[in-house]
């Protein structure tokens, strides 16, 4: 039974993680949320008492400081609500060698999550994250196998987009419609273009294979989340209330733990960052087409 500890109590994560793991439930059997450290927050901190006095109920044992953890955990869950945290709250268990399940965003900037990903890299100690859409099942169902010939020609993904200063743009909620896109059309986006509303932000991707997706982060209206995947003999709908209840993401951070293989390439991490960073930028020039090779060479050099 692996050991799992907890960073950061300031999100809904860390309650329904708990809940699944603590006892152990079906299909995400081998791991147990044994310690956490509740932290701090700028988003949620009035969420933290309550989600202590939870955990305590589920068996976890709180300490006061996030290394007290390092030899007595096998994975650590980074699930601060803010991305620009993750970088240090990862650090000292990167540095102990202790392997991380970082939550969506992986960082605030793509500066940082190339730094947080070159530091997994240097150390030899795997990293994944992940938004938990890119498991729920009817994303799974349309994504098919990747490798097996199967190929989405387009899509159209959608969600609430509701920002918070504390994560720029898309990388506060944003990032689950993003997610399902990439899940769906995979790697290789070249350029984005934004446009924004008050209710709304539309960011059309363009892949290097000429391909075209879309995502939809919605403010005003019905905020489901869902998305049409158009391929070259059927067009496939998720439901309109598509829901996830983490298991399937669990699933994939147990199996994370055992084996070490992240089920996300870092590399697909690292460009969906400069995806969202991109859809920044072109907001800030108008509307104009922004390459990912720019925000990429550019974070480098910064």
């Amino acid at each position: 039974m692996l050991r799992l500890g907890i960073v950061d109590f300031d999100t809904s994560h860390c309650s329904l993680f708990t809940k699944v793991l603590n006892p152990a439930s079906a299909g995400a059997e081998g791991a147990r949320i044994v310690m956490g450290w509740p932290g701090s927050s700028r988003i949620g901190p009035e969420r933290i008492p309550g989600y202590v006095d939870e955990l305590k109920g589920h068996g976890v044992q709180i300490v006061g400081a996030p290394e007290e953890m390092i030899g007595q955990i096998d994975g650590v869950l980074i699930l601060s609500n803010e991305g620009g945290m993750h970088l240090e709250r990862a650090r000292p268990f990167l540095e102990a060698g202790i392997p991380a399940f970082v939550d969506k965003p992986f960082a605030g900037s793509t500066a940082q999550a190339q730094e947080l990903a070159e530091l997994g890299a240097r150390l030899n100690v795997p990293l994944f994250s992940s938004s938990a859409l890119r498991f729920a099942d009817e994303v799974a169902r349309a994504a098919g196998p990747r490798g097996e010939g199967r190929r989405v020609l387009g899509v159209d993904a959608y969600g609430p987009g509701p920002e918070h200063a504390a994560n720029p743009g898309l990388f506060h909620y944003g990032i689950h419609a993003v997610e399902m896109l990439y899940t769906l059309m995979g790697p290789g986006c070249e350029s984005v273009t934004r446009v924004h509303a008050e209710g709304a932000d539309v960011v059309t991707g363009k892949w290097k294979d000429g391909r075209v997706g879309t995502m939809r982060g919605i403010r005003d209206g019905k905020q489901d989340y869902g998305a049409v995947a158009f391929g070259a003999k059927a067009n496939l709908v998720t439901p309109a209330s598509m829901k996830s209840d983490y298991r399937s993401l669990l699933v994939e951070i147990v199996k994370f733990f055992q084996t070490g293989a992240p089920p996300v390439p870092p590399e697909e991490t690292l460009e969906i960052m400069a995806f969202m960073e991109a859809a920044d930028l072109s907001k800030a020039r108008g509307g104009a087409p922004v390459m990912l090779k720019e925000v990429i060479e550019q974070k480098r050099k910064e």
